[in-house]
This record gives C-alpha cells, sequence and structure tokens, in this order.
C-alpha cells in the first residue's frame, strides 16, 4: 500500500464533484458544478477526455441501465443522451431558486437519491430549505427535511445502511434503509468533526465497509468503521477535497475531486485544488449500480 498521491487529471475544475467509475468504458466521470457547469470523462489507458457543457449548475450525475446519464441540474432531474447530448426533463425540483439540486447516487438496487444546496445559506445561517429526496418513478418524495447542504451520500455494501450529511453541522448520520421499499428508519449520529477538522464533503464506501469522507478545508481522507470508529486519517498535499470514488480495472485506485472555492483551510497546501488526484489506499470499492428506473 502507497499513499502517495499523484495527479491523475489535471482538470482544472472550479467545483469538481462527483466522481464515478464506469466498469463499462473502464473510465472515471466527474463534474464541474459551476463555473462552467461540465461532467467530464477521462479514460487512465488512453488519456483520452471528454467533456460536456450544460445549461445550468451541474449537481451530480449517475449512470442508466441501457446507457446515458441521469443528470442533476440546478432545477431538475434530466435524461442526458450522451451521444448526441440531448437533455430531455424528467422532473422539476418544485424547489425556490435558490436552493439546487446537488448530492446524488444510487444504492445498490439502482434507486436514485438526492440532495439540495441551499445558496442563502451563505448569508443567512438559518436559511434551511434543501431537503434529501428518493425519486420514485417521476416523483422527487422527500426523505429528510431542512437541511442547508446535502453532503456525504454513500451506501453500504450490503444496501442496508445509507449515510447523509448536512454539512454545515459537521455531522454524518446514518440510516437503516429497506432494500425492498427504500424507506428509511433509526436514524443516528455516525460522527461529529469538531473545530478546527474541516467539514464533511463527499463520500463513499470501501468492500469492508468503511466509509471514506472528504474532509473539506482540512486537505484529508477520513476512514471510517462501519461502528463510527475513526479508522485512519490520510493527509493530502491539496487542501479541498469533494468526494472520493474507488475506480481501474480492479477498483483499487482512490480517485478524488477538488475545488478552488474560496474555504478557509486549515492547513498550509502544497498542490493546487482543481486537478483529479489519486491514492492507493490499500482497499478494493464496490461496483456502482446503474440507475434502473
Amino acid at each position: 500500500m502507497s499513499n502517495d498521491v499523484t495527479v491523475a487529471y489535471d482538470a482544472g475544475n472550479y467545483l469538481g464533484e462527483t466522481p464515478i467509475w464506469s466498469a463499462q468504458d473502464q473510465a472515471l466521470w466527474w463534474v464541474n458544478c459551476e463555473n462552467p457547469p461540465e461532467i467530464h470523462r477521462w479514460s487512465p489507458s488512453s488519456n483520452e477526455h471528454r467533456k460536456w457543457d450544460f445549461p445550468d449548475r451541474v449537481g451530480g450525475f449517475v449512470h442508466k441501465q441501457g446507457g446515458g446519464l441521469l443528470v442533476a441540474l440546478a432545477d431538475g432531474i434530466y435524461d442526458f443522451d450522451t451521444e448526441i447530448g440531448a437533455l430531455t426533463l424528467r422532473v422539476k425540483s418544485g424547489l425556490p431558486p435558490q436552493v439546487k439540486l446537488h448530492e446524488c447516487h444510487c444504492d445498490r438496487q439502482g434507486r436514485f437519491w438526492i440532495g439540495a444546496y441551499d445558496h442563502d445559506f451563505g448569508h443567512d445561517r438559518a436559511s434551511r430549505k434543501a431537503n434529501w429526496y428518493r425519486l420514485d418513478g417521476d416523483t422527487l418524495t422527500p426523505v429528510i427535511k431542512g437541511i442547508a447542504i446535502a453532503n456525504g451520500l454513500a451506501f453500504s455494501p450490503d444496501g442496508t445502511r445509507v449515510y447523509m450529511a448536512d454539512a454545515p453541522a459537521r455531522s454524518i448520520n446514518v440510516h437503516d434503509l429497506d432494500p425492498a421499499t427504500g424507506e428509511l428508519s433509526n436514524c443516528r449520529q455516525f460522527l461529529k468533526l469538531e473545530e478546527g477538522e474541516g467539514y464533511p464533503d463527499g463520500a463513499t464506501v470501501d468492500e469492508e465497509g468503511g466509509y471514506w469522507l472528504a474532509n473539506v478545508a482540512a486537505g484529508r481522507l477520513r476512514r471510517y468503521l462501519p461502528d463510527g470508529t475513526l479508522e485512519r486519517i490520510v493527509e493530502l498535499p491539496f487542501t479541498n477535497p469533494t468526494k472520493p470514488a474507488f475506480g481501474g480495472p480492479d477498483l483499487r485506485t482512490l480517485y478524488i475531486t477538488s475545488c478552488q472555492l474560496d474555504l478557509p483551510a486549515f492547513k498550509e497546501p502544497t498542490a493546487p485544488n482543481g486537478p483529479v488526484y489519486a491514492v492507493d489506499v490499500g482497499f478494493a470499492g464496490v461496483p456502482e449500480t446503474p440507475f434502473k428506473g
């Protein structure tokens, strides 16, 4: 195992997010949420890179079973045909304009989950008009209401637990998840970051059930065991990791997106924010489940 962190692709993203490894095309996909809104695809074996531009902020996306993407723009969920660049509305968010769809992922059954980001929180710390949702058919069903910034979304390898955060609270909650129905129960705090430890951002899990958290502003990855014990910290040379994802043919490379947001750094960086980074952490990931509709 080596914790040498290297630049995988120098994307120069303003707000890189949502890295997803596609086993089908052996490529890493991710988004630049804004400035400008884009989805990127990069093949490590050929170094081929492609990107698609979007008309509004991109919160995230997932691959669909049978091809194409399900994309979360600020105001709704869209089907996107990557071959012809066609974007088709599936469901409007119904949220106020300042509340934009954001963190998203599929559970192990192929259901789509998504949270939102209340941009009013930047100047009004009491504003929490965002929610966490589950997509049921063409309906966004609220499952957790009254949050500011959705983050930390990940599912246990067996699909019976889901991790979710309201990032400003510096804590991650875990819920029991009924694989058959998608219903949540038994919400409890999973971890809590203290003052000076940065904030929780995106996350993933490894095949042993370890929860890997991008510790934005603190330049760290943190791995927690299923019981909430902090098992290790991986120091990063940049300050703003946004989300990790396991990739490569054996799912043993941990890719990490980053952002250039002006956040209060808790360490001196020795590498820039903006690239996609890679590190070998000695664990393998879990194959992604595509959206099954």
